[in-house]
């Protein structure tokens, strides 16, 4: 009796498939990497761990809680509430980078580090990679760690959406940028891009909408039930009212969580971006104000100074996309992260995916087949607010406190889409 040639050799590629995958697996029951990356360790004292990850509540842009805080204050509450919370020696924190959109320059960040008592001795930069800068600051510091400048480092992300207009007036463009279609394409509104992927891809206005209803619904109940509490810094302020009235107020819970929203609501909404468009300011993120911070370490050194582990860095992947759609960059980025952390799909408990528009998040989901129940499990974007820098570094702390929440190993991944056409993707693993 023969075999089929071609059928054997099919069998002997899904065997190597199948040993290459429990080889990983395996690599990460022992919390070790095998890829070649700023998340990879030669051994598992050398990973990357997150010790704790903070945030302010969400506040509404030019209406909202913090309508009259400067970014520099929000961020140094993050910064002052992880320094006690952890009991680090400020001293001893040897990078911090904050991820900022709209902020000016460095001084945002060097200016809430003084406020917060963290000597002139300690390194600060910030970095801007549009919506994704939290999350890119958190790799920064990471960087830092695995390249040995440091052993421990504060990560961060702010925006204060009301100080700082999004769109700029005045601003002297090259010329050649409108010569050139992608980089012509770089400068199309948020807003148009998430027009274009809904008709592009076939998302409707009621799938749109009703993703939306979820995130409101989820944060909702997060919010009563308690599940923010752990990753919530009360922020007390001063506010003016209308009247030039200043008074002090403290600010314990997110802005932006509608409860009483409903499908007949959202479908009332016209479109916020082109006549005859799907996307309405119900479907998008809300333009908000907040700030968060993380601590991250070596391994060796959070079990030397016997810290508690709040989750593991496994992979990190940022992959380019269309600039004129370029709400689809979870789709590419989260594969590819993935793929370096050797898992699936099927793996991930939890997808924090940024809700930057309705649509872009609903494509992302289905053209990966991610089951709705794992994604924004406390809601997202549309509900909580979209501080622009600060997302990334929010989404950390929102995933991996409810991993532990959840108390068994898991892996979740934090993502989000990136004007001009990009998106980035990390994967985190609680280890109970």
């Amino acid at each position: 009796m023969s075999l089929d040639f071609a059928w054997v050799q099919s069998a002997d590629s899904v065997y190597a498939e199948i040993m290459d995958r429990l080889n990983v697996v395996f690599g990460h029951l022992s919390s070790s990497v095998t890829t070649h990356d700023v998340a990879a360790s030669a051994s598992p004292s050398d990973d990357i761990v997150v010790v704790q990850a903070l945030r302010t509540p969400i506040g509404k842009a030019k209406r909202g809680s913090f309508k009259d805080t400067y970014a520099d204050t929000l961020l140094s509450h993050v910064f002052k509430a992880v320094i006690k919370d952890v009991g680090v020696n400020p001293a001893d924190i040897g990078d911090i980078c904050v991820g900022t959109v709209l902020e000016p320059g460095c001084n945002t960040a060097r200016f809430a580090q003084f406020y917060s008592g963290i000597p002139e001795t300690v390194p600060c930069t910030s970095t801007n990679r549009q919506c994704s800068s939290g999350l890119q600051a958190f790799m920064n510091v990471a960087g830092s760690i695995r390249n040995g400048q440091c052993d421990v480092g504060l990560a961060a992300g702010v925006e204060s959406m009301t100080k700082n207009e999004m769109l700029r007036k005045g601003m002297d463009l090259n010329p050649h940028v409108f010569e050139d279609e992608k980089a012509a394409q770089c400068l199309i509104p948020m807003g148009i891009t998430s027009e274009n992927v809904a008709e592009r891809f076939g998302v409707s206005r009621e799938k749109q909408d009703r993703f939306s209803l979820r995130s409101h619904q989820n944060a909702h109940k997060a919010a009563v039930s308690g599940l923010y509490d752990a990753e919530l810094v009360p922020v007390t302020t001063k506010i003016v009212d209308k009247d030039g009235n200043e008074r002090t107020i403290t600010v314990t819970k997110d802005d932006g969580i509608r409860p009483s929203t409903t499908m007949e609501g959202l479908g009332r909404l016209r479109p916020a971006f082109k006549e005859g468009g799907s996307t309405t300011a119900g479907n998008s993120s809300q333009v908000s104000d907040g700030a968060a911070a993380v601590l991250l370490a070596r391994r060796s050194e959070a079990e030397r100074r016997r810290w508690p582990i709040l989750g593991v860095l496994k992979s990190y992947a940022v992959e380019g996309c269309p600039p004129d759609i370029m709400g689809i960059g979870p789709s590419v980025a989260i594969p590819s992260a993935l793929k370096k952390a050797g898992l699936t799909v099927r793996d991930i408990d939890i997808f924090e995916i940024n809700e930057a528009f309705a649509s872009q998040a609903v494509y992302c989901m289905e053209k990966l087949g991610i089951p709705l129940e794992k994604v924004n499990p406390k809601g997202g974007a549309v509900a909580l607010g979209h501080p622009l820098g600060c997302t990334g570094a929010r989404q950390i702390g929102t995933l991996l406190h409810e991993l532990k929440r959840r108390g068994k190993p898991a892996y979740g991944v934090v993502s989000m889409c990136i004007g001009t056409g990009m998106g980035a993707a990390a994967v985190f693993q609680y280890q109970a």
